[in-house]
């Protein structure tokens, strides 16, 4: 390591955010067909890859896929749809279209989101797409979480960057719901949506105040709900004076692998 290089207490490069140390180490984890070869191995025929995108996005669906790849014809190149650039995510979805046993999406929209919790919304988008598989799974891989179907899970952390069924349902996933921002940017030009997908950029946070949030945007989430206050000084103020008169009112916000 460079010695000019300042480390914190847990050995981690100080200046350095959360999410960067985090993409670093996704590049290190290998993606490949282990966990789809134990479950063939525990006697599954047909083994499902599960995983969502637009989780912590402001605007728009959680959209899901699932995938059950062809064991006799391997796609090169899966990997966590994130760690790929746009072209080659385009590519790698075509093959997986076309190649793979078969594939189901499925999306959760951002009023449900509201309604349910972005957690429960995920579960359903996953679910749904695994009940739209033109063939029932025996097996699912599911990045992270388990779900209400009833077959043998395995949950894996990071499966979008270990398992290549995962990553390709995160491939087919993330290829569908940008495309989606895309066209809703044409709705919704304010927001930039064809270039931040939604997520939490300064820009969108920048417009999201000086237009509000648009009927698509996830209402519950804390940026968007912060933008809807016109006067949020005055709010500030008051909170402090609740703090000051020691008011009691509080409010509250609303390996790695284990089987099932």
């Amino acid at each position: 390591m460079d010695p000019r290089r300042k480390t914190g207490k847990n050995g981690e490069e100080q200046g350095i955010s959360p999410s960067a140390l985090k993409m670093r180490m996704l590049k290190k984890l290998r993606c490949t067909q282990r966990f789809e070869k134990l479950a063939w191995q525990a006697g599954a025929k047909l083994v499902a890859g599960v995983d969502e995108v637009g989780r912590g996005s402001l605007f728009g669906p959680v959209v899901a896929a699932a995938v059950i790849l062809n064991p006799e014809d391997r796609i090169r190149g899966l990997r966590d749809s994130k760690l790929l650039p746009p072209e080659r995510r385009e590519v790698l979805a075509a093959q997986i279209r076309e190649r793979a046993v078969c594939f189901a999406i499925a999306e959760v929209d951002s009023a449900t989101i509201d309604a349910i919790n972005i957690y429960q919304a995920s579960r359903r988008a996953m679910l749904q797409a695994v009940q739209l598989l033109s063939l029932r799974p025996d097996h699912l891989l599911i990045d992270a979480m388990q779900i209400d179907f009833d077959c043998a899970q395995t949950k894996i952390i990071h499966g979008d960057a270990l398992s290549a069924s995962i990553a390709a349902a995160s491939i087919i996933a993330k290829v569908e719901r940008d495309r989606m921002m895309r066209e809703l940017h044409e709705v919704y030009p304010h927001y930039n949506l064809a270039s931040n997908k939604g997520y939490s950029t300064p820009t969108h946070i920048r417009s999201l105040r000086e237009h509000g949030p648009s009927p698509l945007h996830r209402q519950s989430f804390a940026p968007v709900w912060n933008s809807r206050l016109k006067a949020p000084q005055e709010v500030l103020d008051f909170m402090r004076e609740n703090e000051s008169a020691d008011s009691t009112d509080s409010q509250t916000d609303p390996g790695f692998i284990a089987d099932a």
